[in-house]
């Protein structure tokens, strides 16, 4: 028998708006990536790359923050109007990773 955890098991189904906006932010920062690859390749100056990573960290994290607010007001709010407060250790769980 294999041992898989649960969440693995999970899925959201997301709004149209919701969708369109997580998607336009990786987007961009896919972009920044291929930016910051290319400026590696034309031998850019090591703080010009350093300000695009800083970039590109950022955007990262306005897509976390984007994505954990959805998360908090919509399947976290949804399980403990369920009674299912095993999702407030979940979230405890992945804001301790966030903070590492």
């Amino acid at each position: 028998m294999e041992n898989k955890c649960e969440c693995c098991h999970k899925t959201k189904e997301r709004s149209e708006e919701e969708y369109k906006s997580l998607i336009h932010r990786l987007n961009r920062i896919e972009g920044q990536i291929r930016g910051i690859k290319g400026m590696v390749e034309k031998n850019a100056y090591c703080t010009d790359i350093i300000v695009q990573v800083a970039a590109a960290n950022a955007a990262l994290n306005a897509f976390n923050r984007e994505l954990l607010s959805n998360h908090i007001k919509t399947c976290v709010a949804e399980d403990i109007k369920a009674g299912n407060n095993g999702t407030v250790d979940d979230l405890l769980a992945t804001l301790q990773k966030l903070m590492k």
